[in-house]
């Protein structure tokens, strides 16, 4: 394929960006202070595709996919360059962020014009191939599978060219099907595919039976759909309000064919690409930006928050990095944990106290979270301290806390009045907020004194860290000196010892909050929901991972949430099921890391119980029928077995109330990761919607083993949308898989 050709299908043919790339040129890759290596890169002629020379023995070229980047930074904004490299050298210095585990690529260029231009022209690439439909995307990648089978790069492809592409785009089919596919195709009979056979081959092979039978059900007119029968479509099948209006704005959106277009219709190809985009997507589009109140106190929502953020890997030996916490707030975490300890020099240092966890500079931390706390959010974020320095120390943090954060730290409370109730997001857009101890009081008059003595709370982490070591933990309370200067700066979020519900009614300002253990939280969950509900109406709780969790796993966030607990805490290094279902949860109102928790865990007169579903507004019981119909372009699990293919299968899960859980799965299909169909019918009762959640998951099955994950999404039942729609599938870590999805019918109806 000639990369104009490709270029233009990126929408950037002719960029000088774009050919400034393709032609390549030499960086420094750095990696230490002593490895700094020049090397030649270069964007391949797919556009999709990075190459570059590598001086291993048996990797001699080496090329990623501009789809594993994650983004692309200029200057010394990477750990590894801020290390490694002269601050004089930022302007020539950039980084790719690889999706996942994949270690950064840190580099030079010869200027800092060079550097903004690979910077900008490997933006504009990663924007581009954003932006591609599904579609797109699934044609970008069978066409570059059908590169790679063509042996001998002669534009033709063989019997067994055709059965290795087969195999690469992960389906196995017996020789004799193979062969009769060939022979339909080869109508030259010249004993290879070329041009117009090749062409035909590809619609034979991408030929979706399931959307011709519904596309023909409804395309009356002429053989394809008027504005009408796709407006009878969306009202009869896709259970919308549509009107006239609405198919016409359809049509002149998806449509690709000119003629059709002229005349009010959608072809079979514009309705896939429907299908494909937004307003065919499970996620109900409208969810994807900001919709709901944020005007509510800021204990009335759920918070998108993290456990022991600096971590990378696990709590005993892995590397703490500025890096955790780009991750976790570019994923619109909205909390996040500062583990604070004496260090060398006079500079605080956050790890895992007493591990072989390595150590970052407390102030790194904090300009890396100046800089990325707000790039996918504009709401508030929450630094939840916990402080083990001498008092000193405390005030070099804050010291660093206010020089570096400036205006944006909240160091007193809004509007100069004593507050009774906490602020809004939106009054907190682009603040930060101080989680810690502080005086009794917060209009308590300070002594001339630089130094308070107040308790320390033993079910906090550092608490926990001493249990999890060895050593003897600590008594119930015990005093801790703390600088002014740090106590001066804590408004909010007072950190408190949990004395009971009763207690915490009665002496608790709602500014002061309790962080719970998750055993804790979880036997208070179970036994006193309600006063727990209500404890969390007026007040924050943080709950966070049992210090037992030293392979840094998760706890289900979801009886937290059915309870109103906002801060549940969850190691975000981890991917996992739970970690799963928190990208879910937060998926709606934008992913902005704040979701607006149900009336009825607002209302001071709602008596909700989560585990005996008590009469109430909450008990809005609904019938959710899915029908699990096929999947596209599944990856491979094992890419290094040339002959590895899927057998797939689907499990359907509902997260929510007691009562809610379910969990219904598909049977497996043999050998097929490129359009394998099931057709099966589930049904589930949902009895608080407000609450519930579904994820799909789709695994490759193994009578011998644990099934291994291909995908899954996850999202809230109130975000779903009825009808025909395709599911999207994210990683293991989270990431989009560009052309794999699941096709399905749904339909949530009241009971």
């Amino acid at each position: 394929m000639e990369a104009n050709g490709t270029a233009g299908k990126y929408g950037l043919e002719g960029d000088s960006d774009l050919q400034f790339l393709l032609l390549g040129g030499t960086l420094v890759k750095i990696r230490s202070n002593t490895w700094k290596k020049i090397r030649f890169f270069r964007l391949e002629e797919d556009c999709k595709t990075l190459w570059h020379e590598s001086h291993k023995m048996f990797k001699k070229n080496q090329t990623f996919s501009i789809d594993d980047i994650d983004s692309v930074r200029m200057g010394r904004q990477s750990e590894g360059l801020n290390k490694h490299t002269d601050p004089s050298e930022d302007e020539r210095c950039f980084s790719i962020i690889f999706k996942g585990r994949k270690r950064n690529l840190d580099l030079m260029a010869h200027s800092g014009p060079e550097a903004k231009q690979w910077v900008s022209g490997l933006t504009k690439i990663i924007s581009n191939m954003h932006n591609l439909s599904r579609q797109q995307k699934s044609e970008h990648w069978i066409i570059n599978c059908m590169r790679k089978a063509d042996k001998n790069e002669d534009n033709k492809m063989t019997l067994k060219e055709l059965k290795h592409f087969l195999r690469q785009v992960n389906v196995e089919v017996d020789d004799i099907y193979a062969e009769e596919i060939f022979k339909t195709c080869d109508k030259s009979n010249s004993g290879s595919l070329e041009g117009s056979e090749i062409k035909h081959f590809y619609e034979l092979l991408t030929q979706r039976e399931e959307i011709n039978v519904i596309y023909g059900k409804y395309a009356q007119t002429e053989g394809q759909m008027s504005a009408g029968d796709l407006m009878n479509f969306l009202r009869n099948e896709q259970r919308e309000k549509a009107t006239m209006e609405d198919a016409l704005k359809l049509i002149e959106k998806y449509e690709v064919d000119g003629t059709a277009k002229q005349k009010n219709h959608m072809t079979k190809d514009g309705f896939l690409m429907y299908l494909h985009l937004e307003e065919g997507s499970i996620f109900n589009p409208a969810h994807k930006h900001v919709y709901q109140d944020m005007s509510q106190p800021l204990n009335h929502y759920y918070i998108s928050s993290s456990h022991n953020t600096y971590l990378m890997e696990d709590q005993l030996k892995g590397p703490s990095s500025t890096e955790a916490y780009i991750k976790a707030l570019m994923k619109s975490c909205r909390c996040v944990e500062l583990d604070c300890w004496d260090g060398a020099n006079g500079e605080p240092v956050i790890y895992h106290g007493y591990t072989l966890t390595s150590k970052v500079l407390f102030r790194d931390v904090i300009r890396a979270i100046k800089d990325y706390a707000f790039k996918t959010s504009d709401f508030p974020v929450i630094l939840s301290l916990e402080n083990h320095c001498t008092v000193d120390q405390q005030k070099v943090i804050a010291h660093h806390l206010i020089s570096i954060l400036g205006d944006a730290l909240v160091t007193k409370p809004l509007h100069n009045t004593m507050p009774t109730n906490f602020p809004s997001p939106e009054e907190l857009k682009g603040k930060f907020l101080i989680k810690g101890k502080r005086m009794n009081k917060l209009d308590a008059a300070f002594a001339n004194t630089s130094t308070v003595e107040v308790d320390t709370v033993s079910e906090e982490d550092e608490a926990a860290d001493c249990k999890e070591n060895g050593q003897k933990a600590k008594s119930k309370k015990s005093k801790i000196k703390l600088a002014r200067e740090l106590l001066d700066i804590v408004i909010y979020c007072k950190s408190v010892h949990f004395n009971g519900f009763e207690h915490a009614k009665d002496q608790q300002a709602f500014y002061e909050m309790s962080s719970f253990k998750e055993s804790k939280a979880f036997n208070l969950a179970d036994t006193s929901a309600t006063a727990f509900m209500h404890h969390n109406m007026d007040k924050l709780s943080r709950i966070y991972p049992a210090g037992s969790r030293t392979d840094s796993s998760n706890y289900n966030p979801v009886p937290m949430w059915n309870v109103g607990c906002q801060i549940v805490a969850l190691n975000f290094q981890t991917p996992s099921k739970e970690m799963h279902i928190n990208q879910g949860r937060f998926l709606q109102n934008g992913f902005c890391g704040y979701v607006l928790k149900p009336e009825f865990q607002r209302s001071l007169s709602s008596q909700f119980d989560p585990n005996t579903l008590n009469k109430g507004p909450w008990l809005k019981k609904k019938v959710f029928h899915v029908m699990v119909i096929s999947a596209q372009q599944l990856p491979k699990i094992n890419k290094d077995k040339h002959k590895s293919i899927v057998d797939p299968l689907v499990r359907v899960e509902i997260f929510g109330v007691p009562a809610d859980s379910a969990s219904k799965e598909t049977h497996y299909i043999d050998n097929n990761g490129f359009n394998p169909m099931w057709n099966e019918r589930f049904q589930f009762d949902i009895h608080v919607p407000d609450l519930a959640m579904v994820q799909f998951v789709v695994e490759d099955y193994d009578s011998t083993s644990q099934n291994d994950l291909i995908g899954q999404f996850c999202l809230p039942i109130t975000s779903v949308q009825n009808g025909y729609r395709h599911v999207p599938l994210f990683t293991k870590r989270g990431d989009i898989i560009c052309s794999a999805e699941v096709f399905v019918h749904l339909m949530l109806m009241d009971a």
